[in-house]
């Protein structure tokens, strides 16, 4: 894989689109290290979300860590307010938080994403972030 400094340009290939049951807006997946790859333990990917672009509310049975590469954005937790993302920025998720993570609704974001597997399962996606829910967060 190629590393580039570029501005406009990511770590990692984009990776595929993220499927719509999961993510709102523009949102591609570049799986990097796979459950095979390390006897089901966990699993990392790139996430590239485009401006606007964002997860569903889901939790993680055993947690997740997201490290920023890149851009703004959001991250948070059902009934608590929204954390800024930027480059940089390391977020530990416990287990079974709800919680959501996305761009800003001017900015891309890119996050590298460490998700530990339990009994074969790394997520339990619930429900998309409303439109009411997602303009609140980018009025702060």
């Amino acid at each position: 894989m190629e590393i580039t400094d570029s501005e406009n340009e990511t770590i990692f290939p984009l990776g595929n689109r993220g499927p719509e049951n999961w993510f709102s807006g523009e949102v591609h997946v570049q799986t990097l290290v796979s459950p095979e790859q390390i006897e089901g333990l966990y699993t990392v990917g790139q996430v590239t979300f485009s401006a606007g672009g964002r997860t569903y509310w889901h939790t993680h049975p055993i947690g997740q860590v997201l490290l920023v590469i890149e851009g703004k954005g959001w991250y948070q937790e059902r009934g608590k307010p929204a954390q800024v993302l930027q480059k940089g920025t390391v977020v530990a998720i416990p287990k079974e938080v709800e919680h959501w993570h996305g761009a800003s609704a001017d900015h891309k974001m890119v996050h590298i994403a460490v998700s530990n597997i339990a009994d074969g399962n790394s997520v339990t996606w619930k429900t998309p972030v409303t439109g009411d829910e997602y303009a609140e967060v980018n009025k702060q």
